[in-house]
């Protein structure tokens, strides 16, 4: 089993964690994300997107509004709204969980109100308001570990032991939901793969990635990521063996969620483990 935990709330969804583990598909309607930035801008291309997803087995959709790359400005909250919350409203009948990564929480009760059933916020809810915005709702909430924030984060990697400080993040954020009234069955978390860490802190993180699951299923998020690049000299476009193997890596040290632009591939190969894990 992937979690120590049985079961992951995700608004109109329930998920049996003892099952596979959960491919969530990328879908950035963004017109400078580090990988697909301007593919799916427009409406009908990141509808065709989605289907695609689907059709290949993609459990969640995950859609973002605003690049959150090393250095990346922030957008308005009228951009973002308009990113996102259309699309939004185009999917909620399609049968898969809808992710918003999102830490606005303008944008949040938003995207709520528009059917999503997850908020996926690289902030982990600091922001003012962001508890209040998600509190009442059955939304899925991951809760991200973040050194710094976008504009600045990769200037400000810190030296101390990664896995140390990103699990008593976790636990502290975690902590704070559960007091402010939060179900405990919504909660997942992640580690943070690139935000604000070295590469080899990244490597860390991922070679001791059970370490912070911190009792609750765990998100791991490293496809096309420049530790990967930065180790087999590709391009963003080009890190399809790298991001598969990465998720795989990633499974067998706990995750529940691998959160991936290629979801083909990856069901592929996490079909194969599964098989092996079975024999």
């Amino acid at each position: 089993m992937n979690s120590r935990k049985a079961a992951f709330r995700c608004g109109r969804f329930d998920f049996d964690l003892s099952r596979p583990p959960l491919i969530m598909g990328i879908v950035n309607t963004t017109p400078d994300s580090f990988s697909d930035g301007g593919r799916y801008v427009d409406l009908d291309a990141a509808m065709r997107r989605v289907d695609a997803m689907i059709a290949d087995g993609a459990d969640i959709i995950d859609i973002g509004g605003e690049s959150t790359r090393p250095f990346a400005p922030p957008v308005s909250l009228d951009e973002e709204l308009d990113r996102t919350i259309p699309l939004l409203e185009k999917l909620r009948d399609h049968g898969v969980p809808l992710s918003v990564d999102t830490y606005k929480p303008a944008v949040m009760a938003a995207a709520l109100a528009a059917g999503a059933d997850m908020i996926n916020d690289i902030w982990a809810l600091r922001q003012p308001g962001a508890i209040e915005a998600i509190r009442d709702s059955n939304c899925g909430l991951c809760v991200m570990h973040m050194h710094g924030e976008p504009e600045s984060m990769q200037n400000r990697s810190f030296v101390d032991d990664v896995v140390a400080e990103v699990t008593n993040f976790l636990e502290r954020r975690v902590d704070t939901l559960l007091k402010s009234g939060i179900q405990t069955e919504r909660i997942c978390v992640d580690p943070g793969f690139g935000f604000g860490k070295s590469v080899e802190q990244n490597y860390a993180l991922l070679k001791h990635l059970e370490l912070t699951r911190v009792g609750y299923p765990l998100l791991a998020g490293v496809s096309r990521k420049s530790m990967l690049r930065k180790k087999t000299g590709r391009t963003p476009q080009d890190c399809l063996s790298s991001s598969v193997t990465a998720a795989v890596i990633a499974v067998e040290r706990g995750a529940a969620i691998v959160r991936v632009h290629d979801v083909a591939e990856t069901r592929d190969a996490l079909s194969i483990l599964e098989a092996l894990q079975a024999a």
